[in-house]
């Protein structure tokens, strides 16, 4: 029964992420449980943390950000904490991740313009401790 529950919580959540406004009658109905059960489950996926909040897609391009880019961000090690504090307070990052790869940080950017780009880019790349700043646009959201 513990498979069971696990995948029902997975097909939860995978509708949630589509919609977090799907209503629990019509969560219910599509895996063939009572809506009870499909609240008792949100409940407890959201006591245990799995579901931390809910949230909107905006898209960016409708509010006016032609320019929709993500940065990845190098560091001297001494400086990393300072860099995110100061990278935390910037309207132009809408979301900021640690990262292990290529980047140190990935920054994903809302700007009006290619111009805005520039001016974020010389912006981030005289902040104390940053030693690369890499910028790549995105295109299009596929999924």
């Amino acid at each position: 029964i513990n498979v069971m529950v696990r995948n029902s919580n997975h097909q939860i959540l995978k509708i949630l992420r589509e919609n977090s406004r799907t209503p629990y009658l019509k969560i219910a109905e599509k895996l063939g449980i009572s809506e009870t059960a499909v609240r008792k489950r949100i409940n407890r996926l959201q006591e245990r943390g799995v579901i931390r909040k809910y949230t909107v897609e905006v898209d960016p391009k409708k509010l006016g950000f032609e320019v929709n880019a993500l940065i990845g961000i190098d560091t001297k090690p001494e400086n990393y904490i300072s860099v995110i504090e100061k990278l935390k307070h910037m309207d132009e990052i809408v979301s900021l991740y640690a990262s292990t790869g290529d980047h140190m940080l990935l920054a994903e950017c809302w700007l009006k313009n290619s111009e805005e780009l520039v001016k974020l880019v010389k912006k981030l790349n005289e902040i104390g401790g940053v030693t690369r700043v890499c910028p790549a646009i995105l295109l299009e959201k596929i999924k």
